[in-house]
Parts: structure tokens; C-alpha cells; sequence
């Protein structure tokens, strides 16, 4: 990379792929929740996390540039500690508050690479992807803030027990 623009591009790529691999995580977290609220907050977020994607490929086309091609590794690992985490786990309510654990490490990462391609397309001069970008922010802060508030409200106390 030679320029802010190539490394831009390269973001994006990454995003695309933390995106595409979250698409194939989310339904294994579905089954393993057993909370009601939880299985549905996680089912929405796949179906958000489609949208993601699917703006990362207008957002890619608009650009002249292909998605594809990278591999983000940090979801890969993400995805498989979770996936490990899954495994070891017998209790329901312990498995329910691991999955927030896990699932907000994911929104956390997800919210770090999108601000920093919000910032990036804001300094490039690309106004209408930065607003593209800016959404999809707001929506993992929506959700990391969802899956809070599903720990603090009542299913941490249940897994204390």
C-alpha cells in the first residue's frame, strides 16, 4: 500500500470479510443461546450483518474495487475462541452470558475497523460512503448496546446463581 486510498480499500476489504465470516458465526451463537431474547437479538444481528455486507459491496462497487480477496484475520480468531468458548461450556446461563462476552468482542472490533473507515472516507473526499459507513457504525453501537443491556438486565444475575 502507497497511499491512504490503497489502505482504505484494504479496509474495506477486511470489513467484507469479518462481515461474510460473522454471516456463517451468527446461527451457531442462535442455537447455543438458550435465552429467548437473546437467540432474537442474535437473529437480528445476522440479518443486520447481511445489510453490512451487502452495503460493503455498493460501497466496494462504487469504488471500482472487488470485496473479496482478503481474509480479516482477527474475526477468524475471534470467531474461534468463541467457538471454543461454546464448547467448553455446560451451564445455559453461563453458555447466555459468555455468547454477550464473545459477541460484544466481536462489536467491538467491528466498531474500531468501521470508525476508522468512517475517518478515512471523510479525509478522501468520499462524503456519500463515509455516510454509508457512518450507519453501519451506528448500528454496532446499537447492538454491542443491545447485548449490554441484556447482560446488565437480568441474565448475568442468573448465571451468579
Amino acid at each position: 500500500m502507497k497511499n491512504l486510498q490503497e489502505l482504505f480499500e484494504h479496509q474495506l476489504k477486511d470489513l467484507y470479510s469479518a462481515e461474510s465470516q460473522l454471516i456463517s458465526a451468527l446461527p451457531k451463537m442462535v442455537k447455543k443461546a438458550t435465552d429467548s431474547k437473546l437467540k432474537k437479538a442474535f437473529e437480528s444481528h445476522l440479518e443486520e450483518t447481511k445489510t453490512h455486507k451487502t452495503r460493503l459491496e455498493d460501497i466496494c462497487k462504487e469504488l471500482s474495487i472487488k470485496p473479496g480477496g482478503e481474509k480479516c484475520k482477527a474475526m477468524e480468531g475471534l470467531i474461534k475462541e468463541a467457538g471454543g468458548f461454546m464448547d467448553e461450556v455446560n451451564d445455559k446461563e453461563v453458555m447466555d452470558v459468555g455468547l454477550i462476552a464473545e459477541a460484544q468482542r466481536v462489536e467491538h472490533y467491528e466498531i474500531s475497523g468501521y470508525g476508522t473507515a468512517v475517518r478515512f472516507a471523510k479525509e478522501l473526499g468520499h462524503a456519500s460512503i463515509a455516510k454509508k459507513l457512518q450507519q453501519t457504525l451506528d448500528e454496532e453501537y446499537d447492538a454491542d448496546n443491545k447485548l449490554d443491556k441484556l447482560a446488565q438486565g437480568r441474565l448475568n444475575e442468573k448465571a451468579m446463581a
